[in-house]
């Protein structure tokens, strides 16, 4: 797979986050939101899953994310 954000996958469900964001605010979503958002996840995932190696388990869990 390669770095290039354009070459990863969505992790998030598009249409929800725009209809959360306009339900909450009013305000309309970038097409550039969603792969960005999915980068942050990423991240959060990848430091989530170095908190369970740390702690000897195989299984993350959701205080994996604190």
């Amino acid at each position: 797979m390669s770095d290039s954000n354009s070459d990863k996958e969505v992790l998030i469900v598009t249409s929800k986050l725009k209809k959360y964001i306009r339900s909450s605010s009013g305000l309309s979503t970038s097409a550039n939101v969603a792969p960005a958002l999915s980068d942050t996840i990423r991240n959060l995932c990848d430091q989530a899953v170095e908190n369970a190696k740390a702690d000897r388990r195989k299984t993350v869990m959701d205080r994996d994310f604190t």
